[in-house]
């Protein structure tokens, strides 16, 4: 313990229960088994209590060092007060002992007393400003003059993103450091204790009778949904289109009219759900504009489904060459990338599952932990 370097995390994004929320729980996990990093969380929730404190429970009864952690019983607005108007309330004066605070990018601390690390996700909201809310807009412009300001060291999800933290947001390229995220533990638990009765209920429940093409995410314009359906439809007779995902604000049903006959928008579904979805999928598809990494497409390697995605943002970085990249603007190549893998031969499927395999043993939460303690040393000596 006494070489251990005694890190802070904030684990407030896991009430949110949202990709950022599924990095964070996965990196700490990943972080408190190793022996030369001592954790410190920090937390804050009115309401949502419980998740932070059977989180920290969690990784206590696993963690090499037990961990510290503060529990911040507040309203989100008056932490957001605290720390962003009054800069009250450092957390160097909560948790005295760390010498680096990995934040979480919606919000920073008041602290001069301690460097600063930050993961950026995407910049999805610089790219799209116009579909975004004004005040989560602001808070993330807000947090990025901080974490400028302060000279804290950026983790990006992908080179991709590494360039738009550096060409959008103004960020130095010493500072931003690209370390790739990678499957969340959550999905492999729930893959494994899927039973063969349970997987047949929920195919009932969702009525999966026909063959279909899934897709998966938070409908808004850069998912680019009208595309996806445009391209699918000369193929209904052969295979449904599946939509699962929280609906958004891309007004694809008003657009369509109704010509979306044989689209079926499930809405948000359950992890269970989700996982027989993708292991009952034809073929994944997933032709988005824009992504910071492209998580979806490592979930459906997982399940053994082919996948094809777009060729722009990070998305070929994650897919690699296991899934059939297509132009996300054209409708007839997203067409022709559905055609060419519901067309494999027995042979081309099982040459594509292998390469599927290696992909995603290539993204590991035990490597992110190394390159992000690597991060968190170069903040420590550049604070020295």
């Amino acid at each position: 313990m006494m070489n251990a370097l005694q890190v802070g995390i904030d684990i407030t994004s896991l009430v949110y229960d949202r990709g950022v929320s599924r990095y964070t729980s996965n990196l700490a996990r990943a972080l408190a088994k190793r022996r030369d990093v001592q954790l410190s969380f920090y937390g804050n929730s009115l309401r949502q209590i419980k998740p932070l404190e059977d989180f920290y429970r969690e990784v206590s009864r696993e963690a090499r060092l037990s961990p510290y952690f503060y529990l911040d019983k507040s309203a989100p607005r008056i932490h957001e007060l605290m720390w962003l108007h009054l800069q009250k309330n450092p957390v160097k004066k909560l948790l005295p002992h760390i010498k680096v605070f990995h934040s979480w990018d919606w919000l920073q601390p008041p602290d001069r007393q301690v460097p600063l690390v930050s993961t950026i996700h995407d910049v999805a909201i610089m790219k799209y400003s116009e579909t975004a809310h004004p005040k989560i807009l602001q808070m993330h412009q807000s947090s990025w003059k901080t974490l400028k300001e302060r000279n804290a060291q950026i983790i990006a999800v992908s080179h991709s993103t590494r360039k738009d933290c550096i060409e959008l947001l103004g960020f130095h390229p010493s500072q931003v450091h690209t370390i790739y995220e990678a499957l969340p533990t959550e999905m492999i638990h729930v893959g494994e204790a899927l039973t063969e009765d349970e997987q047949e209920s929920i195919k009932v429940q969702l009525e999966l009778t026909k063959p279909f093409i899934l897709f998966v995410g938070t409908r808004e314009p850069r998912k680019n949904l009208l595309q996806l359906i445009k391209a699918w439809q000369p193929l209904a007779k052969e295979v449904e289109l599946v939509i699962a995902g929280e609906s958004g604000w891309d007004g694809v049903e008003e657009q369509l009219g109704n010509q979306h006959q044989g689209v079926r928008f499930l809405g948000k579904v359950s992890a269970k759900q989700l996982a027989v979805l993708y292991s009952e999928a034809e073929v994944f598809v997933y032709p988005s504009l824009y992504e910071g990494f492209g998580l979806p497409i490592l979930e459906a390697f997982y399940f053994g489904t082919p996948v094809v995605t777009s060729n722009v943002a990070a998305m070929p970085e994650v897919a690699g060459n296991a899934a059939e990249l297509i132009d996300p603007l054209s409708v007839e190549s997203i067409r022709q990338g559905i055609v060419k893998v519901l067309g494999e031969s027995h042979d081309e499927q099982k040459l594509r599952l292998q390469k599927m395999i290696i992909r995603l043993h290539l993204f590991d939460w035990k490597q992110v932990a190394e390159q992000t303690l690597q991060v968190y040393k170069r903040a420590v000596d550049q604070w020295s």
